[in-house]
């Protein structure tokens, strides 16, 4: 499968409360959807709006979904020990984290 390779939000370009592009496709590349799907916890940090987005995905089995959670925990953690320069990927990497965990 197709995925972006980067995807979180900060490359998520957001008009009026609605998605509008996903932008920086440089580390396109194939594989397990899963790590695409970790921007749930990274975008949406309340389970309500999870549901949501997997809804509208639709095709995310409890195996993947799984595999996406521990990809959004594994990222997150690295945004937060790498950002100390950064604030906006540290508070991608905190929300992140307090989304899976909570």
């Amino acid at each position: 499968m197709w995925l972006h390779g980067d995807l979180h939000p900060a490359n998520i370009l957001v008009h009026h409360g609605q998605l509008s592009a996903v932008i920086d496709f440089g580390d396109l590349t194939s594989g397990d959807p899963a790590t695409d799907l970790s921007v749930a916890w990274m975008l949406f940090p309340e389970a309500a709006h999870r549901e949501v987005f997997w809804d509208a995905y639709g095709q995310a089995g409890a195996d993947t979904m799984t595999r996406a959670r521990g990809w959004a925990l594994s990222l997150s953690v690295v945004f937060l020990a790498h950002s100390a320069d950064n604030p906006l990927m540290a508070s991608i990497g905190e929300r992140g984290y307090r989304a899976v965990l909570g």
